[in-house]
């Protein structure tokens, strides 16, 4: 007989929605162990520009897949899966509950529709995909994608020179558009997932909250932190993974006199902003089993629904 897959509790949402605090509000009244969701949160070093659990927020509650590679080197979704799916079982060997807590899509698909096919990176295609994009810029690799693959092209937005990148690189080396490829991917759910979602109505709110925690981020040091991130990594650069992380690829152009600091607080408000639209796609589609806005609920109405929410998955 199969076993059952381990049941774990999903908290995704946009950035700035305020899942962090959430997630520390649900571990104070359940035994949880929290599964960072978060592509950026992997790296050391960058603490400012992610908004990372404070070492506090950290010691309160246990936390996993934070800080555990250098900003010179890649973590998958693949990676994520595997990490993942061991987590959830080791946790819930303690008898503990796995919160997976973030709002990296790609990484929460993997994990729930099964990982895909797709052809590990090719050095010397990227490095023609980025001369072109050096030569004609990205609008050039845009409207490429756009006529081999307009159902991807429709869902990236058109400055996401990471994921165009890639589609154009997936397509080069199998001849197959990526959305061929999501969609012939194997379902293979691993994990038994209740998912709330929180998912505000009103932008308006959501775009003051991203504005004013970049501005903080700013405060508090990002462009310092950046300028020591490439001060104890010689090999970095701004085509990593790492450094294509929202806000921090503005910095890298502020400290190299690109932009000024009123355009880093700009761009940096803006990609973060874009960020958060395309988070909603993906929230907006997705079949959550609670769905909460937390812009128009105050915080303890917030804190109760998840808290129910939670609730009736444990007793599930």
């Amino acid at each position: 007989m199969t076993p059952a897959p381990p049941r774990a509790f999903a908290l995704l949402g946009p950035t700035a929605s305020g899942k962090t605090a959430l997630a520390l509000h649900l571990s104070q009244h359940f035994p949880c162990e929290i599964i960072s969701l978060d592509s950026a949160l992997v790296y050391r070093g960058m603490d400012i520009g992610t908004a990372k659990p404070t070492p506090a927020e950290r010691a309160a509650v246990p936390h996993h897949l934070i800080d555990i590679i250098d900003p010179l080197h890649s973590y998958s979704a693949a990676d994520f899966v595997s990490d993942c799916l061991r987590l959830a079982d080791e946790i819930r060997q303690r008898g503990r509950i796995p919160l997976i807590v973030g709002g990296t899509m790609m990484y929460f698909q993997s994990l729930t529709q099964g990982l895909n096919n797709l052809p590990p990176a090719d050095a010397a295609v990227r490095a023609e995909l980025n001369a072109l994009k050096q030569q004609h810029g990205l609008s050039f690799l845009y409207n490429q994608l756009q006529e081999i693959d307009p159902d991807t092209a429709a869902r990236l937005a058109p400055a996401d020179s990471q994921r165009i990148e890639r589609a154009l690189e997936v397509w080069r080396l199998t001849g197959k558009p990526l959305s061929r490829h999501l969609a012939e991917q194997p379902a293979a759910p691993a994990l038994a997932l209740h998912t709330l979602a929180l998912v505000p109505d009103h932008r308006a709110e959501l775009h003051r909250r991203i504005a004013e925690r970049f501005e903080a981020m700013l405060a508090q040091g990002l462009a310092d932190e950046v300028a020591e991130l490439r001060a104890r990594y010689p090999e970095l650069h701004q085509e990593l993974p790492s450094m294509r992380c929202t806000g921090y690829r503005q910095t890298w152009d502020f400290l190299d006199g690109r932009i000024t600091y009123p355009q880093l607080r700009e761009h940096g408000t803006a990609a973060t902003r874009q960020l958060a639209k395309r988070q909603l796609t993906w929230l907006r589609r997705l079949p959550a089993d609670t769905v909460l806005d937390p812009c128009a609920l105050s915080a303890a109405d917030l804190e109760r629904a998840a808290r129910d929410a939670l609730a009736r998955f444990q007793a599930a």
